[in-house]
């Protein structure tokens, strides 16, 4: 044995000299000619355009690589010594290239016959990654040597370190460990933990091999490896390797890593950036800041989420969407979930599971991350009909059926949903400057990209009434005015084709009724004798102050209705006008641009106000609709325990839109539901029970900061006392304060089906010039 060990020496001392003599003859010819570092000293990383809220939250990021550049002093230690345990412990000693490592390969290889490992150091790498292909040849290998070397002559090793930890690729488009910290945990690269960087450690030497989304079994090999390594290193003491050894590590599923969804506005800007700046803001490094809150958007995707669970539990289980045939072995069934599960992602919170089993009312399901939950006895009952042996079985609810999974927050039981065929807008905007606040443009960006605020054009319904409302306030009618809640014929020249016999939602008349108890009940009947009292003329020229698109919005009856056509965008905007006191608004989402380095590029300015109604109508209108809330459609919205809130619900004929569109001084805010290709929701899907609890719900967290604001009656409105049925003066207890233009008090006869009534050739009252009128405190 002794004879045999001194051959292989003698073989292993020959193969060193005769590799010293290749390396340096190779070195005389190749170092001259070797790249310049300039690439390194100088370094510029190709960096995504990324958009963030006005408070900084991330809620887009478009580029080649995903890279977020962190500096060494800023990065946690465990990850450093997580990353030397793994890759190079020997780092901070070798000039660029390892010797004792390179033998150690070369060995292996000549057992192997071929080139199976590498002896790469940290500054290898950077060579390879900045400079070289990653094939296995021996001129790579010694190109990248040199390079090493060269490399360790420019740079410090902490230099060399920073530019690894920036550069090097580890999965998911992710470039660099701060992205991928962002990318796996969902958390800056600061706040990971020892296990969480011992996992990352171990993703450079096979990103597809070890990545945790795709090979979970492989990455936690891999991770315990490098644990072990910083245990031996004395990184780490053995009461912390055991802990990281066991601690569970939730992987985020999604490609997305943003610190709040707002796909849809970050998609408008990116068309925008595109246009004035070319591809070049896919490697700059560029920042928009938008006028977004990252509260508010908060809200607004908590408030559309809910909304749908609901319509959902309100319309029934539509069945699972898959089925997997899975073995009767445990282990090969795990397999066969996580390969499905992989190929399925996230929507909107509706996370992918397996059925394990169904026992009696429980169903167990698998989730993506491993976990196994059991649903509550509700889910079984809410399932019922896919449970029936009477169902075909690809759609039978049973052992292997892929479903979805959601709850309402992080503390609320599971419950079983479905991806929606729904579609669902929401918008909020400050009404004193048009600034977008947030926006959910439809329930998944990654299943629709349509963007419903601003493209989906839909018949608002009775959303649209305060508008012929506020155009009759102009024509001397007031909320005291009486109209008759009966019958009507409309002949076809006053609907643009046919004769039309209107009724009310509800099919119920109540008489003659007041202007103001007409809105709350939302009467259909009432609107159109508004209309038609206020004339069509007037109204359309004072709904066009609000800032509508008038060419969808045609001159005939069924406008009193909301038979037009508005935006969930252009609605929002039309409210703004009532909530800060009759001024016009123009949306606007960009604060500013700036470069990589934070120098701006471009600043914005919410456009000029522009007067279009007066003051007190602003205020008079918004009185009504704060009846709307207190007694009306919309007393859902009593539940936030404000006085300061009026809006108005809007349903489309047969159920196929429901809105609400509603606001507070600091706020106003629309939903929507419906479906891209119209058709009904569903009896009883009404913008009250709809669309309402979705703006209740952003309101709730949205203004949760925010006192009570009551608004300030603007000079030239009068106050009197008035019979709440007949609208006649009283001054008695019976009487209630009404508000009134100065020039129209109370006392007006009863207005019945008189088409055209107050129409009239003469010079129509002149409007007074609008202001912001101020809020009490």
């Amino acid at each position: 044995m002794t004879r045999w060990w001194q051959i292989l020496l003698a073989i292993i001392a020959g193969l060193a000299v005769a590799i010293s003599a290749i390396v340096a003859l190779a070195a005389a010819i190749i170092y001259p000619n070797l790249p310049s570092l300039e690439s390194l000293t100088d370094y510029r990383p190709k960096q995504p355009l990324r958009i963030y809220t006005e408070d900084g939250a991330l809620i887009g990021e478009f580029g080649e690589e995903r890279r977020a550049v962190v500096r060494l002093k800023d990065t946690p230690k465990a990850l450093t010594q997580a990353i030397l345990a793994a890759e190079d412990e020997r780092f901070y000693s070798h000039g660029g290239v390892d010797t004792l490592g390179v033998l150690r390969a070369a060995i292996s290889n000549l057992s192997s016959r071929g080139v199976k490992e590498g002896a790469s150091t940290i500054t290898m790498q950077v060579a390879r990654n900045f400079f070289l292909s990653s094939e296995k040849t021996f001129t790579r290998k010694i190109n990248e040597a040199l390079l090493a070397i060269k490399i360790e002559h420019a740079l410090t090793k902490d230099e060399i370190l920073e530019l690894y930890l920036n550069h090097i690729y580890l999965g998911q488009r992710s470039y660099g460990f701060a992205a991928a910290a962002q990318i796996y945990y969902g958390k800056p690269l600061a706040k990971i933990n020892v296990a969480e960087a011992a996992m990352l450690a171990g993703l450079p030497k096979a990103p597809s091999a070890y990545n945790p989304v795709v090979n979970p079994t492989r990455a936690k090999s891999r991770q315990l490896y490098v644990l072990g390594r910083m245990k031996t290193l004395g990184y780490i003491n053995d009461t912390t390797y055991q802990q990281a050894k066991t601690q569970r590590l939730p992987i985020k599923h999604s490609t997305q890593s943003f610190d709040v969804g707002a796909h849809h506005l970050a998609e408008l800007v990116r068309q925008r950036m595109f246009e004035k700046y070319g591809a070049d803001i896919y490697v700059s490094g560029m920042k928009v800041f938008t006028t977004l809150r990252l509260d508010d958007q908060k809200a607004a995707l908590n408030g559309v989420r809910q909304g749908v669970l609901e319509f959902h539990r309100r319309r029934g289980y539509a069945g699972p969407e898959g089925k997997l045939k899975l073995p009767a072995d445990d282990q090969e069934a795990d397999k066969v979930i996580e390969t499905a599960l992989l190929d399925r992602e996230e929507s909107s919170g509706m996370l992918p599971a397996v059925v394990l089993g169904i026992n009696k009312s429980r169903i167990k399901v698998r989730l993506r991350n491993g976990d196994d939950v059991e649903l509550a006895a509700s889910e079984a009952k809410y399932a019922q009909r896919f449970l029936s042996e009477k169902m075909a079985l690809d759609k039978r609810l049973s052992r292997g059926s892929i479903v979805r999974v959601a709850r309402i927050d992080p503390d609320a039981p599971w419950q079983l949903s479905y991806l929606p065929q729904v579609e669902v807008a929401f918008i909020a905007l400050a009404p004193a400057n048009g600034a977008v606040r947030a926006m959910v443009g439809g329930f998944d960006f990654s299943r629709n990209q349509f963007n419903h605020v601003t493209q989906a054009w839909r018949q608002p319904g009775s959303s649209f009434k305060p508008f012929i409302y506020s155009a009759a306030l102009e024509r001397g009618i007031t909320p005291a005015s009486l109209f008759e809640d009966a019958p009507i014929e409309i002949a076809a020249a006053e609907t643009g084709g046919i004769s039309w016999s209107p009724k009310n939602y509800d099919g119920t008349m109540d008489g003659p009724l007041t202007l103001r108890n007409a809105l709350a009940k939302s009467k259909n009947l009432v609107s159109i004798r508004v209309l038609s009292a206020a004339g069509m003329q007037s109204t359309q020229q004072h709904i066009a102050n609000f800032g509508f698109d008038m060419s969808r919005i045609p001159p005939y009856m069924t406008m009193a209705l909301g038979a037009g056509e508005v935006t969930p965008l252009s609605l929002a905007a039309a409210y703004a006008v009532f909530a800060n006191g009759g001024h016009a608004v123009t949306p606007w989402h960009l604060l500013r641009v700036t470069d990589s380095s934070g120098r701006v590029l471009e600043d914005f300015a919410a456009p000029p106000l522009q007067p279009a109604i007066d003051p007190r109508n602003a205020f008079i209108t918004t009185s009504l609709m704060q009846d709307v809330i207190r007694r009306g459609t919309a007393t859902a919205a009593l539940k936030l325990g404000r006085a300061d809130l009026a809006g108005k619900t809007g349903t489309t004929n047969d159920h196929h839109d429901a809105w609400f569109a509603g606001f507070q001084a600091t706020r106003v805010a629309v939903a929507w539901m419906g479906y891209d290709k119209p058709r009904p929701l569903g009896s009883g899907e009404t913008g009250g029970g709809t669309a309402l609890p979705i703006w209740v719900r952003y309101m709730k967290d949205a203004l949760r900061q925010t006192p009570e604001m009551p608004y300030a009656i603007p000079e030239g409105v009068i106050t009197a006392r008035v019979n709440p049925v007949t609208g006649a003066p009283d001054e008695t207890e019976l009487g209630v304060i009404d508000y009134f233009f100065e020039e129209f008090p109370p006392g007006l006869p009863i207005i019945t089906e008189n088409p055209g009534a107050l129409e009239t050739t003469e010079e129509e009252p002149a409007t007074p010039e609008p202001a912001i009128f101020s809020f009490q405190n």
